[in-house]
């Protein structure tokens, strides 16, 4: 009941919205003949009530049951025409404002020298608004729909990190770190497999996970056991859980006051077994020793561990570094970012390199060399890629698969190969 009242209140808002961007439409248009402002009309309606009347129904056609893939395609164009709008809405309101000092303008000086009057040449500051608003506001939704080609776009990105204090053996080491996976939002076996492919042909030593194999349920993996369990390193594959791994964002039947759900519990254990049918090493607050020629590194690995408040804080990292100490070089498996500036940096001075994800870097935004940015810099001080702190450093992976919106756009999925020199 209460979810259908909340769609009649955002069908009734986004209505009013529709409403008013036609304003520009019609201003874009006037000066054409009735024919074409016919059509413009038609299609600019067809597509708004379109909208209006699948967010009123998702309520009432077991929404949650679709396919997954099909869910996030309906919300991401749906979100996307809201969203081209309000940056329409936005150029208007400028318009209204500017209009509205002319007014208030014209009353404060009546009788005293008139405003110029328009001279008649070129359009009309109205009519330049409602079009500047219109080219911004599709330009969003066209790059967002060209997104959807870019999802299975994997990109290999290489960097070379030199430390006085790795040892000799294990010089030139190659690491491949893939993060935030996301199974259940895959549609395309064959797409994901071309990544497989990818990551084994870089030939790595070490593979290292990073947290968010599956979006929400253990189920989701169900399909693609035998994708990723042809992951191979002669050192093994070692991995971690993320905040969507625990599954705290499904709405379990069987969920007690307290907030207890035994089917919770139950996926949670599932997906651990998942880890180790895969033949990856699932670290749970705790490390491993990798030794070569007598000398050893430590990989640590802890639970999800956020300095934002509405993620979950599950790691205990001094459970896992304990026994480490004497190690000379380490490398840390934590999911979300903001665990490094947190509590990495000020407690664990001698963590040399964090492996992080969970950004996505919002799958959204433009990287050209010298010059990156997304929305997600505005939530995450470190979001994508190598960061350093003195001698510590972090690398951020952009994640593998693909969460909400099913698509990329600037910000493509990533393969990281880094070699230890």
């Amino acid at each position: 009941m209460r979810s259908g009242f909340n769609s009649i209140i955002l069908v009734v808002f986004i209505l009013l919205i529709d409403i008013y961007v036609f304003q520009a439409v019609r201003a874009a248009v006037h000066m054409s003949n009735s024919r074409v402002r016919s059509i413009v009309y038609g299609i600019y309606w067809f597509i708004s009530i379109s909208g209006l009347l699948t967010i009123a129904l998702l309520p009432y056609v077991n929404w949650h049951d679709w396919p997954a893939n099909i869910r996030s395609y309906v919300m991401a164009i749906l979100m996307g025409l809201v969203l081209a709008k309000l940056i329409v809405v936005l150029f208007l309101l400028l318009d209204d404002m500017r209009r509205g000092i002319q007014w208030l303008i014209s009353k404060f000086t009546a009788g005293n020298t008139a405003l110029p009057a328009p001279t008649g040449e070129g359009i009309s500051r109205s009519q330049f608004f409602s079009k500047a608003g219109l080219l911004m506001g599709g330009s969003l939704f066209a790059t967002l729909l060209y997104g959807f080609s870019n999802k299975y776009n994997y990109r290999v990105h290489k960097l070379k990190l030199a430390y006085k204090n790795l040892p000799p053996a294990f010089k030139g080491l190659k690491v491949v770190q893939i993060s935030d996976i996301h199974a259940g939002s895959f549609g395309d076996k064959a797409a994901v497999m071309k990544g497989i492919d990818m990551i084994n042909a870089q030939k790595a030593d070490l593979v290292l996970f990073t947290g968010d194999l599956v979006n929400d349920r253990s189920v989701e993996m169900d399909g693609y056991m035998d994708v990723f369990s042809q992951i191979k390193a002669p050192l093994g594959v070692y991995s971690t859980l993320g905040n969507h791994d625990y599954g705290d964002y499904y709405v379990w039947p069987d969920k007690d006051a307290g907030g207890y759900s035994a089917l919770r519990a139950k996926n949670l254990e599932r997906l651990k077994e998942i880890h180790g049918e895969l033949g990856w090493r699932l670290l749970m607050n705790e490390h491993v020793l990798l030794e070569k020629e007598g000398q050893q590194i430590a990989v640590i690995g802890i639970e999800n561990w956020s300095a934002i408040k509405r993620f979950p804080r599950y790691g205990d990292l001094k459970k896992a570094y304990e026994g480490t100490a004497g190690v000379p070089f380490k490398i840390l498996l934590s999911h979300d970012p903001t665990h490094w500036s947190a509590q990495v940096r000020p407690e664990y001075g001698d963590i040399d390199l964090m492996l992080a994800g969970h950004t996505h870097g919002m799958q959204f935004g433009v990287e050209i060399p010298g010059f990156k940015w997304s929305p997600a810099q505005y939530m995450y001080k470190e979001w994508a890629g190598l960061y350093k702190q003195g001698t510590q450093r972090l690398y951020v992976n952009r994640g593998f698969g693909f969460l909400g919106y099913p698509g990329r756009v600037g910000i493509l999925p990533e393969i990281t190969v880094i070699e230890l020199v």
